[in-house]
């Protein structure tokens, strides 16, 4: 019966070196493969989750810098977090904060510089989608009509499609596009919310183009 039992485990022994001989290069490579993944993906997150608790400790000093008009602090601030974070959001929300502080302090082409960069390298569509209706405003002051509509056509952000459209209808009134205008100022007027404040802004516009919206049906009157 030994014998037997020996000869037996014998063979099985036999497969597995067989088994292995065959397939055990590759189930190692496949192992070094899989486990170097993890271990990428670990130290990956790690530095993400680094970069984030950096870059928020900056964007915090910024945010104090911004609150107390200090613009040059902010601008310094602000391009540490371009060149160390330029991938996080708070680089990108820095970018908004610091455009505020500098128009306030009456530095146009410093704040344009600023929301520049968000339009254009923000990692947040949504942040993009701000900086391009923010830097739209101010080529309209400076009656940069075509480039306002350039940003326009690149703030994308799910979300923002009223506010696009009414800041389009403000370009196209300055260019003298009245019809043009009463259309975007009409998308947005729909786009808005009923309870919000800035749809009766978005009325009075189309009130002064002789286009007022009708006024809405209470739903018992339209049921009677």
């Amino acid at each position: 019966m030994a014998t037997q039992l020996d000869l037996q485990e014998q063979e099985q022994l036999d497969a597995i070196k067989a088994f292995w001989k065959q397939y055990g290069n590759a189930i190692t490579w496949l192992l070094v493969v899989v486990l170097g993944a993890y271990a990428a993906w670990n130290g990956w997150n790690y530095w993400q989750r680094d970069q984030a608790v950096k870059a928020g400790a900056m964007f915090d000093e910024l945010e104090r810098s911004t609150q107390a008009g200090d613009a040059e602090r902010s601008a310094r601030v602000f391009k540490d977090l371009q060149e160390r974070y330029a991938s996080t959001t708070y680089a990108a929300q820095a970018g908004l904060l610091t455009a505020r502080v500098q128009l306030d302090k009456g530095q146009a082409d410093a704040a344009r510089a600023s929301l520049a960069w968000v339009a254009d390298k923000g990692g947040d569509d949504a942040l993009r989608t701000m900086a391009k209706l923010r830097l739209a405003g101010l080529m309209l002051d400076a009656k940069q009509h075509d480039d306002a509509l350039k940003q326009l056509d690149g703030a994308t952000a799910a979300g923002f499609e009223a506010l696009v459209a009414d800041r389009r209808g403000d370009v196209l009134l300055a260019k003298g596009q009245k019809a043009e205008a009463q259309k975007a100022f009409e998308t947005a007027y729909q786009g808005l919310d009923a309870q919000l404040d800035y749809r009766r802004l978005v009325e009075a516009k189309l009130t002064a183009l002789g286009a007022a919206p009708a006024p809405a049906v209470a739903a018992s009157g339209a049921a009677r």
